[in-house]
């Protein structure tokens, strides 16, 4: 029987959890935040985006990680204010 393998690695015969059921590629996370892979690359560079480790030459994201991360930030918004912005 052939499986066949999605971006974030589910087979399309799900009988349960699969290996990288918690993990998200970057490409569906940028989908779903709604910002392009290359904002993800300059998070990451930066170090301000949410943590990933790296399969080979594929970045995985934790989706546990994800939402801690936007959960952080939505915390530091508050925080920022608009100090010294232009007008």
């Amino acid at each position: 029987m052939t499986q066949m393998c999605t971006d974030a690695g589910r087979s399309s015969n799900s009988e349960g959890p699969t290996l990288l059921s918690g993990w998200i590629s970057r490409p569906a996370l940028a989908l779903e935040l709604g910002v392009c892979e290359e904002t993800l690359r300059r998070w990451a560079d930066a170090r301000r985006g949410p943590p990933y480790i790296r399969a080979g030459r594929k970045i995985l994201y934790r989706r546990s990680a994800v939402l801690d991360w936007l959960e952080e930030q939505e915390g530091l918004g508050q925080r920022r204010g608009r100090r010294g912005a232009r007008r």
